[in-house]
């Protein structure tokens, strides 16, 4: 499935709708440049969860888990990791085969790590179409 929105507000609302139909158990891929929508698609789908908490990438800490939504929800940054093996030292593993859903920006990072049901979200800079446009790509979720 390929989506285009025309602002960040468009992006947040498709990755809302997206967030209402998510089950415990998935695992959420989003790749795509710096700037281009990572974190207003994490925030959107958090609001899909019903998550009250302010979402923000967590960029150093590199999960930050939310518990105040209809099902928990493990937001990765994996930007800095240097080799996929350093989430095994939070045990990621707890976190991908838990009841809850993973969101994991820069998953590029770890790819050898994601499971096979693992939706992937490409999202990508558009500017000879406007200054906000992005192309959304969904592979995985049907």
């Amino acid at each position: 499935m390929v989506k285009e929105t025309g602002s960040a507000e468009e992006t947040f609302l498709l990755a809302e709708q997206i967030g209402k139909q998510a089950v415990p158990g998935q695992i959420y891929a989003l790749d795509g440049d710096l700037g281009a929508g990572k974190t207003v698609f994490c925030q959107g789908f958090a609001a899909g969860l019903e998550v009250r908490e302010l979402v923000n990438s967590p960029t150093f800490t590199i999960v930050q888990e939310y518990t105040t939504g209809k099902i928990p929800l493990y937001h990765f940054d994996v930007y800095r990791i240097e080799e996929p093996e350093e989430l095994e030292e939070i045990g990621y593993e707890e976190y991908f085969f838990g009841s809850g859903i993973c969101l994991i920006e820069w998953a590029g990072q770890i790819r050898e790590l994601l499971p096979e049901q693992t939706i992937c979200i490409r999202i990508c800079k558009m500017p000879e179409k406007g200054q906000d446009v992005r192309r959304i790509e969904i592979e995985g979720l049907e």
